[in-house]
């Protein structure tokens, strides 16, 4: 433990961040993404407003205009745009559990949080339950790479998703509004209004709403198409600027989905499903999802002095999630699930930012974060037939000796606290060379309390208590760190590296339902990172090219592991794997008119010591982690006259082949597949008009999201397929 702990103790001793913005500007969101000539993008990914070529960390931004053009509605759909970013969709969409680099949450359960965390305007979002409809009227999205513990109140193992919405403007009335429709009869809307209210006062309201017909299509007589779109969000902001050494942003929003459950397509290695086309289903459990959010949140900076400002981040959050999963995806009654998630959150983030001037700055922080879940799951096997293969299973059969048709129901209070002291340091050598470095302390509390599973009978009527009620409770404390250097070759090259350790807190296994030996709590992650990185820009900044390769060692990485025999569940351990890999990004603007973006991300991951199912793992690949991904795309201004300006988009995504599970069975490796999509926008000479044509899955690929086997105990393979091919028009205006 003392060893673990020098390393980063040192770095605080070496090293720390710079502070090339004032200090009032520090953790404050920024007006703009992008300066007028395109070529400096502006973020926050160290807590102040910093060009993105000088922050000396692998980080990726997309731009809100850009991202509203690319149809990018959900959070999902930034696997497609960012290397080294993939995506889960076990529980289904606009619930995305990330992989970057790699490192991913391999657990679906509704009561965890993802090593890769997610922040709406610097609020963490762990749960499943806070995401909900949040991509919209958004400034910015930034996703940094690697361990974040020493900038981000939230420790993370694998790096962080960033969503920052638009803030009110002072002095102005301005806005927009934008209407849409689509194939699947999708129509849409969305808009912002920011207005006035005094010389300090500012406010903003904004909104998007959306309903689409399901794309898996039901050959159930009666029965409506799956995968559906119904959902609305609304986001009110405030902003209060007193003084020039005061500023206060004030952000409530709710959000609500209750379309159609995803459908799943349950490849019939067993089950006969014969005349049914890839995209269609016969699902007899057609209820809708439903998920709703409420947040509310304050943050505020005020200058104490020439030299130091501090800033606070209060918020809260509460959201419902339940869906009833036909997860056989046929119209048997072999396996169906549902699932409830409710959970509230309160979290304070406060952080002293220095701008000295001189060549040592630092930020020192304190956060706290109290996340209470409330967790319901049943299994709801064979309803339809009883032990003997015959219809009519009755709550006494159940009674006697637990046939098919019994239904297995757990619940489950969680609470988490999360205290954490964090610094973030830096010291200029010389004008050329800085060393940084950051040292961070957190101490973590979890109690899982009332764990009750039951046997039912098939009428809701109980028959026996399984796992009787239990409580787990874990407490530990972690030091983890930063420590790096950064060397500006010329004021557009830099080379930077880094040793950094990230830590995810230990969890607890919400898939415990036949006997309390399946209650566990699986040991906290850690990672090792190390990573080495240039940033560029040359032809008079036309071309920008920023690199980075890294190493990890993955230790205890958190697994849930099912048995494809009885479908139990259990959470695991993984003990030690390897990540090596890298990532290059290019922007040319190669005309004023014309610009080229490619992205590629290297991945090469092994287990080195794990056992699953009593299989032992060791030299499989990691799940969630292709060896190659590619992006690219093209944007080029083809009219810009009197009659407007005229521009084509076309962008592509590449991934090869990958598994979904640390077993790597062949038959549920996904393989290599291309997507390919683009947008032909129009926006009138004043710019207050704007139409667009714009399509996603051109080719209509057929492509997995999740797979799970369940063949031995249920004759099927678990899968999720990406979205078909999808298109339309949108028009717009701003005032």
């Amino acid at each position: 433990m003392m060893r673990d702990a020098t390393r980063p103790l040192l770095a605080l001793l070496m090293a720390g961040v710079s502070a090339p913005a004032l200090a009032q500007e520090a953790a404050t969101e920024v007006a703009v993404a992008e300066t007028t000539d395109g070529t400096d993008i502006v973020v926050t990914a160290q807590k102040r407003s910093e060009r993105l070529q000088d922050v000396p960390i692998a980080v990726s931004a997309l731009g809100g205009d850009s991202l509203e053009k690319q149809r990018v509605t959900q959070a999902d759909e930034l696997a497609g745009k960012i290397v080294n970013l993939q995506l889960t969709s076990t529980v289904g969409d606009n619930t995305p559990i990330f992989a970057l680099r790699g490192v991913s949450m391999s657990d679906y359960s509704l009561n965890q949080a993802s090593p890769v965390a997610t922040y709406y305007d610097e609020v963490y979002k762990g749960n499943f339950a806070f995401l909900g409809v949040a991509m919209y009227d958004l400034e910015r999205v930034e996703v940094l790479r690697g361990p974040q513990g020493t900038l981000y109140g939230k420790n993370t193992t694998g790096g962080a998703v960033n969503l920052i919405s638009r803030t009110p403007v002072l002095g102005d009335t301005e806005g927009y509004l934008n209407l849409g429709y689509g194939n699947y009869n999708r129509y849409e809307a969305n808009g912002a209004i920011s207005v006035p209210l005094g010389e300090t006062l500012a406010a903003r309201v904004a909104f998007t709403f959306a309903r689409a017909d399901g794309w898996f299509k039901n050959q159930l007589p009666g029965e409506p198409d799956l995968a559906s779109v119904r959902e609305y969000g609304v986001r009110g902001s405030l902003l209060f600027e007193p003084s020039d050494s005061a500023r206060f942003v004030l952000r409530a929003s709710t959000s609500y989905q209750n379309p159609r459950n995803y459908g799943i397509y349950a490849q019939p290695e067993a089950v006969n499903r014969p005349g049914l086309g890839r995209r269609e289903i016969e699902a007899n459990v057609t209820d809708r999802r439903r998920a709703r959010t409420w947040s509310v949140s304050l943050t505020g900076t005020v200058d104490l002095s020439d030299a130091l400002a501090i800033t606070s981040v209060t918020s809260w959050d509460k959201g419902r999630l339940s869906f009833y999963e036909d997860t056989d995806g046929t119209a048997s009654e072999l396996l169906e699930i549902p699932y409830a998630d409710r959970a509230t959150q309160f979290a304070q983030d406060l952080r002293l930012t220095s701008d000295f001037g001189g060549p040592f700055n630092f930020i020192l922080g304190a956060y706290f974060n109290r996340e209470k879940v409330y967790n319901q799951t049943t299994f709801e096997i064979g309803k339809d037939i009883d032990s003997d293969g015959l219809p009519g299973v009755t709550d006494n059969d159940c009674a006697v000796g637990f046939p098919l048709g019994c239904l297995f129901r757990n619940s489950f209070d969680q609470l988490k606290k999360s205290y954490a002291l964090y610094s973030d340091m830096s010291f200029e050598v010389t004008d050329q060379l800085t060393l940084r470095g950051g040292i961070r302390f957190t101490h973590d509390k979890g109690v899982q309390s009332n764990f009750e599973a039951n046997a039912f009978g098939p009428n809701e009527v109980l028959v026996m208590n399984l796992i009787p009620p239990s409580r787990l409770d874990y407490s530990t404390e972690n030091l983890s760190g930063k420590i790096g250097a950064d060397y500006k070759i010329n004021p557009d090259v830099m080379v930077y590296g880094n040793y950094s350790r990230g830590y995810r807190a230990p969890s607890f296994n919400a898939q415990a339902f036949f006997d309390p030996s399946e209650l566990s709590v699986a040991k906290a992650e850690k990672i090792d990172a190390f990573e080495l990185g240039l940033k560029s820009q040359f032809a008079d900044r036309r071309v920008t090219l920023n690199m980075a390769a890294f190493r990890y060692t993955y230790s205890n990485q958190q697994f849930i592991n099912v048995d494809p025999a009885t479908a139990a569940q259990t959470l695991l351990n993984i003990p030690r794997s390897q990540i090596l890999g890298g990532e290059a990004e290019l922007t040319v603007r190669a005309t004023d008119m014309v610009t080229l973006r490619a992205g590629v991300g290297i991945l090469d991951t092994k287990i080195k010591r794990g056992t699953v199912s009593g299989v032992d793992v060791s030299g499989n690949n990691l799940s969630n982690a292709p060896k190659l991904t590619f992006t690219g795309g093209v944007d080029a201004t083809v009219i810009d006259g009197g009659s407007g300006k005229l521009s084509l988009h076309g962008d592509l995504n590449y991934s090869s082949s990958q598994y979904f599970e640390v077993l790597n069975i062949p038959r549920l490796r996904q393989k290599s597949y291309v997507l390919l999509s683009g947008h032909i926008d129009w926006e009138s000479a004043d710019g207050r008009w704007t139409a667009s044509v714009w399509g996603k899955n051109l080719t209509n690929k057929f492509y997995f999201t999740s797979r799970v086997d369940l063949l031995a105990g249920f004759g099927f393979d678990y899968n999720h397929v990406g979205t078909p091919r999808t298109y339309g028009v949108t028009v717009g205006t701003k005032f």
